[in-house]
């Protein structure tokens, strides 16, 4: 009986410290690094043209975002799309695969959602549509078409703004 009892007990206290240490990882902050600055300038190099995981990282750029608003950090983000992830902002889906187009319709609906927050600016390439020959007036109008994304990501690093690839 005394075994049971140290063993149960032995298992709450697990259970109990594992529990606190997965909350306090929840509510982690990212004190240190944010600490002195009131803003963070990122531009994001979207090219990948998977459709599920391009999904998955607007995602991921969204809780940075929050997360960054909720530290008191003002975020600037450019998200720039060009190659292959050209294919995922257009209004024609017949150059897409059938199986992929309901994502790509996620992955626009995300954008035009991203497109009514102030802390976003989303581009396409302009060179990128020329390569892959779509028209310019095809890509969803909530990304603007910009002339050519290496003069803009290289532009805006020299600005201040971290590079971040999404490939």
């Amino acid at each position: 009986m005394k075994k049971n009892r140290s063993f149960i007990v032995a298992a709450a206290m697990l259970l109990f410290f594992g529990l606190s240490g997965l909350a306090s990882a929840q509510h982690a902050t990212d004190k240190e690094a944010l600490s002195d600055l009131k803003e963070v300038k990122v531009i994001f190099d979207i090219t990948t043209g998977n459709a599920q995981k391009l999904l998955g990282r607007l995602g991921l750029i969204e809780e940075t975002r929050d997360s960054m608003i909720k530290q008191g950090v003002i975020p600037h983000f450019v998200l720039t799309v060009r190659g292959p992830a050209s294919l995922l902002t257009q209004k024609d889906e017949s150059r897409l695969k059938l199986e992929d187009v309901p994502v790509a319709n996620k992955v626009q609906e995300k954008l035009r959602a991203m497109s009514k927050e102030k802390e976003y600016q989303l581009n396409q390439c302009a060179v990128a549509n020329r390569y892959l020959k779509i028209k310019d007036e095809d890509t969803i109008p909530e990304v603007h078409v910009i002339g050519n994304s290496w003069i803009s990501l290289s532009a805006y690093q020299n600005k201040g703004y971290a590079y971040i690839p999404i490939d």
